[in-house]
């Protein structure tokens, strides 16, 4: 039986937390690792030591200030967000709801940035938080412009569904890819939660390839689709200002 290295006790550590679980117990953080209770103490304590992780006053313990600052700071998603940002302040001063920036990540859409309003309408999505391809418009997106190996093995599920109207079925599905990449856009009524739709457009990079897709998720009604020139728009103008970055590192 081989031995599992350190670093990959250290990565299951680091697994456990997420949206749902952002501090836990010592114990319970053992439970969820499959590790040793001394052996999981042992870490969090180094981990404490280096600021990976952090303790709360009940002494639970999250990720610490450290590791945030080392991944924002050396994020290789840093440049693609900061072109970004000025476009989707831009958009979500026209659309009022959500605006939001993910990125093909495996085979689920990982959301860099959200914009949001307090009285907007439902959305699930979060930053840093992922959802599979077949269930937002994003991810639409994504995978319609991903290596044809990603789209099969997302095709051949299982398609999870959500709500009554996330498509489930890989025909339907295949079909949708194919209009996406004609018509460059995505539009998911109801698919996530029916009160809402998502709306997304490609963003290219300066070689022309698809690097992101940038959506937002307004009410599900009859005027969803009215958002698509200002997300184009917006697409259009991020792609240049990665573009414009590039040259400007070069100089």
């Amino acid at each position: 039986m081989t031995k599992e290295s350190v670093l990959g006790r250290i990565v299951r550590i680091f697994e456990v937390f997420g949206t749902d679980t952002p501090a836990v117990s010592v114990s319970e953080l053992a439970r969820r690792a499959d590790l040793h209770v001394a052996t999981a103490s042992r870490m969090v304590e180094q981990l404490v030591g280096h600021g990976w992780l952090q303790r709360d006053a009940d002494r639970k313990v999250r990720i610490g200030m450290r590791l945030w600052e080392l991944a924002s700071r050396a994020s290789p998603a840093l440049p693609l967000r900061e072109a970004a940002m000025p476009y989707m302040e831009d958009l979500h001063a026209v659309v009022r709801h959500h605006t939001q920036l993910g990125v093909l990540e495996g085979d689920e859409v990982l959301f860099l940035e959200r914009l949001s309003t307090r009285h907007a309408v439902v959305n699930l999505t979060r930053i840093a938080g992922r959802l599979p391809l077949h269930v937002s418009s994003s991810g639409e997106v994504l995978l319609a412009h991903a290596p044809v190996e990603l789209q099969e093995r997302v095709l051949a599920g299982p398609l999870r569904g959500y709500t009554p109207n996330t498509v489930t079925d890989p025909k339907v599905l295949r079909a949708r890819l194919a209009d996406i990449r004609r018509d460059g856009f995505a539009c998911c009524a109801g698919y996530v939660d029916e009160r809402a739709t998502g709306i997304a457009v490609p963003v290219r990079g300066p070689g022309g390839g698809v690097v992101a897709a940038l959506s937002v998720v307004v009410p599900n009604d009859a005027n969803a689709r009215s958002q698509i020139p200002a997300l184009r728009a917006a697409a259009l103008g991020i792609g240049r200002a990665m573009g414009l970055s590039l040259s400007e590192n070069r100089l």
